[in-house]
């Protein structure tokens, strides 16, 4: 009888094990569903947040209207020619011919 009773005790010890074990492994589980959740989640609100921020951006570029598409250098030879024209150096005409040139 005492063979038998220590199988059998060996036998509790290893089911209680693998219960245990089991018990672990579906709780990490599902641990790392909420989390998974979690994240997704978070991804979802910050792709919302960024869709905001665009259609934002894009009803002030529609309300400010076109822009006039002039470069930095192009404004700085405008600005020349605007002096120089206003100096008496450059006719309306030759003005007009400049400014049609730097503008395409």
């Amino acid at each position: 009888m005492p063979g038998i009773m220590r199988r059998r005790m060996r036998r509790r010890a290893i089911v209680g094990t693998a219960v245990v074990a089991g018990g672990a492994i579906h709780h990490a589980k599902a641990k790392n569903a909420q989390e998974q959740a979690a994240a997704d989640e978070q991804a979802q609100l910050e792709q919302a947040q960024q869709q905001a921020l665009d259609a934002q951006a894009a009803q002030r570029q529609a309300a400010a209207g076109p822009s006039a598409g002039l470069s930095s250098v192009q404004m700085d030879e405008l600005a020349k020619l605007g002096g120089l024209h206003a100096q008496g150096i450059l006719s309306d005409e030759e003005f007009a011919a400049q400014k049609a040139k730097i503008l395409g």
